[in-house]
């Protein structure tokens, strides 16, 4: 998730994690900067819970464990793809329930940087959720493997029950890291069948940095092959889905200052002098705006580190006032989505289902230092967000109304910024209502191959909420069911 249910192996400030969010609070800042931030590679160790080898270029793969989806017929399988000999990344995959030898193939990534893809699996979307007291799982009418097959992905290496050598720190890195361990993943038996399927990505939060550059990537490694420079398997990428994501900062920034004052639901500070103070930081000489533009206009890793440590603690952390980050609609901090730390760390679990990793947690320390010490998070996705709509892979970009922290002011200035093919006729678009089941659930655009929608009464993690008499999930399946038929939305 950047960002959802929000020990540092490197010698930094402490991190306290957010009940509900992906995001670390450093030092007292929402999305800060460790200082120092050290540039040693850590490694994140494999537990004992069961023994298994790292193979390069191979799967460790434990099937069917009968853990989490629990449909009759319906397969599954989770463990490691070794990428090296000391880099280890976890998947869980499941069949669809419907039509697996036709449906789609889709891989989901939360963001963080540094949150594992199980928030993904177990609070929002995936075959079972977890329950309110964190104790166990119930099957989920809604997942989306009713129409897809998905793959959860932990990453980047020490992400998650990912483990070993924790060394990447930027977008780009991750995309080489995801577009090897897939490699690995087509070519072993029990998968090769799923190579030449449609192919999304979907992702959330600073999904909306990872899932711009890897489709940019994915596209690029494809031309390659097809040109005959460089070997592999062709990855059939048909669709890309954004989530409360983190594209633009330049342009989604000021949406802080717009949400906080005036939003759906009600204002989130009573202060006048914070939200003076935050406008401040971003208008003045020197500022929030101008540090961005600076990281923009070819800016140094420090001075990219330096905007996020600027314009995190002056504007995102301040402003919004004691509501919940991910969801206004309670206070801070907001236990719903329930912690998934007490299920996922249990040993029987682990053994299970394959899993080694010494001591799952929803975000890596490790991994989001790495980030902020080089700058990633204020680097600019949209330019490569553009070149993926107009290479003619369906993508929808989405949001949660009540989410603060990834909030549709700026997610919608984002889009209306784009230069696509589709531009002109999207900013010409006016917004209509979006019904699921004949209940309202929200406002949405389509141009083209191009869609967006914002969704009544969801948070950070859209599919995790429900809205009037809906069910959870419910918005959201409609929503990627619809763009995963290749369909612009349409109201039911």
């Amino acid at each position: 998730m950047l960002l959802s249910v929000v020990a540092g192996l490197l010698a930094v400030l402490p991190v306290t994690p957010a009940l509900a969010g992906q995001i670390p609070v450093v030092n007292g800042v929402l999305g800060g900067v460790p200082s120092p931030v050290s540039s040693a590679p850590a490694k994140v160790k494999a537990a004992a819970v069961a023994s298994s080898t790292p193979t390069p270029g191979k799967l460790r793969v434990v099937e069917n464990s009968g853990v989490c989806e629990t449909t009759p017929g319906v397969y599954q399988a989770s463990g490691y793809g070794d990428i090296s000999s000391d880099e280890s990344i976890w998947f869980w995959f499941f069949e669809a329930r419907n039509n697996p030898d036709t449906a789609p193939f889709t891989i989901w990534l939360n963001g963080g940087p540094g949150s594992s893809s199980m928030i993904g699996l177990f609070q929002e979307h995936g075959p079972c959720r977890i329950t309110n007291d964190s104790s166990g799982v119930t099957l989920n009418p809604e997942s989306w493997n009713e129409v897809s097959n998905m793959l959860y992905v932990d990453q980047p290496v020490g992400v998650g029950f990912s483990y070993g050598s924790t060394t990447v720190g930027t977008s780009q890195e991750a995309a080489s890291d995801i577009w090897q361990f897939l490699q690995i993943f087509f070519s072993d038996s029990r998968f090769s069948k799923f190579q030449q399927r449609d192919f999304a990505i979907w992702t959330e939060s600073y999904g909306g940095h990872y899932g711009p550059t890897f489709a940019a990537y994915f596209l690029q490694q494809n031309a390659a092959i097809a040109n005959g420079s460089i070997s592999g398997l062709p990855i059939n990428l048909k669709f890309l889905g954004v989530g409360d994501g983190l594209t633009d900062p330049l342009a989604q920034y000021p949406g802080y200052l717009t949400y906080a004052a005036s939003n759906p639901y009600h204002p989130l500070l009573s202060d006048s002098s914070i939200t003076q103070e935050a406008n401040t930081a971003w208008t003045q000489s020197g500022g929030c705006r101008d540090r961005i533009t600076d990281c923009y206009n070819g800016g140094t890793e420090a001075a990219c580190s330096l905007a996020q440590s600027l314009c995190n603690e002056r504007i995102l952390s301040p402003l919004s006032g004691n509501y919940d980050e991910y969801f206004i609609l309670a206070e801070n901090p907001d236990p719903y989505p329930p912690d998934l730390t007490p299920y996922l760390t249990s040993e029987t679990l682990m053994a299970q289902i394959g899993a080694q990793q010494t001591q799952w947690t929803e975000t890596s320390d490790t991994v989001y230092d790495n980030f902020a010490s080089t700058g990633d998070w204020m680097r600019n996705s949209r330019p490569d967000l553009e070149t993926v709509i107009d290479s003619g892979v369906r993508t929808i970009v989405y949001d949660g109304d009540a989410d603060y922290i990834l909030n549709f002011n700026g997610v919608e200035n984002m889009t209306a910024q784009l230069q696509t093919k589709f531009s002109a006729q999207f900013n010409q678009e006016q917004f209509t209502d979006w019904t699921v089941a004949g209940q309202p659930a929200g406002m949405f655009k389509n141009a083209g191959t191009f869609s967006y929608v914002r969704i009544f009464g969801a948070g950070h993690e859209v599919a995790a909420y429900t809205h009037g008499s809906l069910a959870y999930g419910q918005a959201a399946l409609q929503m990627f069911t619809q763009i995963m038929s290749n369909s612009s939305l349409f109201s039911t």
